[in-house]
């Protein structure tokens, strides 16, 4: 809907008029055929229809348009009154500017910014109304700290008051001391798993640790008895060639070291044949 005609002051063109509700466009589209319209006016027009209402020519929302720049300047120097020129308001303004104007008018009706209260008083009687509001709130003038709407202040006790918030504030730590035992417990349940599971893993280690050392000590063992019987080996042979050097006469030395020699250069096996 448009702006009513009888709030303007002074001539306005007929070319400024809506063509569905005839009032001064609010928000204006224009036509291929020029034809304007107020935003809200053809989109409710073309829900039903597809023409445009001054001339039938075939007509879609896609194809309007803002209006020509000339129209626009027209449109913005129009003088108009406040709509609250009916509370008192006697301001007259340029379109363009009429809602930065209502914005601040004093003659607004606007809601009580108590919460909860329905009055809807003039923008310029807010304070006088809010002094005396049954919703405004305030500190409470015992000092208990609590604020209180003006209709509940015969009723504060604040001993009463003071009472529930212990209650209020003492079930609410335990809540808190509840939710950290529960996430106390949920790590101690989790820390002791993973030690399960780190003795767990500890205990194979160790058992696969004693399964080497058995294993080493069998080959150390093994070692040792061949060492031993190397040396037992060796200690026999001494012992049969300071034997057989003593068997040999004196004469024919050179007869007698050949053998000897021979017998020294001989590979173990044939020592262990001997044996």
């Amino acid at each position: 809907m448009g702006y009513d005609l009888e709030r303007f002051v002074g001539y306005v063109n007929e070319g400024l008029l809506c063509c569905v509700c005839r009032d001064v466009l609010e928000r204006p589209l224009q036509a291929p055929c020029e034809h304007a319209y107020c935003d809200a006016c053809i989109s409710s027009w073309l829900i039903h229809h597809h023409s445009c209402p001054e001339d039938r020519l075939p007509l879609d929302i896609s194809t309007l348009r803002p209006l020509h720049r000339y129209m626009r300047n027209d449109l913005s120097r129009l003088q108009i009154r406040c709509v609250n020129s009916g509370q008192g308001c006697d301001a007259v303004c340029c379109l363009e500017t009429l809602h930065t104007h209502e914005d601040e008018c004093p003659f607004t009706f606007i809601s009580c910014s108590s919460t909860g209260c329905p009055v809807q008083v003039e923008r310029r009687g807010l304070e006088s109304h809010l002094l005396e509001c049954e919703f405004r709130s305030r500190a409470c003038p015992s000092g208990c700290g609590h604020t209180l709407l003006s209709v509940d202040q015969s009723q504060h006790n604040c001993v009463a008051e003071l009472r529930t918030e212990l209650e209020l504030l003492r079930a609410e730590m335990l809540g808190k001391v509840e939710e950290v035992r529960r996430e106390m417990e949920s790590r101690l349940d989790s820390q002791r798993r993973h030690m399960v599971q780190k003795e767990s893993m500890l205990k194979s280690e160790v058992e696969d640790l004693k399964g080497q050392v058995s294993r080493v000590m069998c080959d150390v063992r093994a070692e040792r008895l061949r060492r031993q019987e190397l040396a037992e080996a060796e200690l026999e042979k001494r012992e049969l060639l300071e034997m057989l050097r003593s068997l040999q006469p004196c004469r024919g030395q050179r007869n007698r070291d050949e053998p000897i020699r021979g017998l020294e250069n001989q590979p173990a096996e044939i020592l262990n044949k001997v044996c």
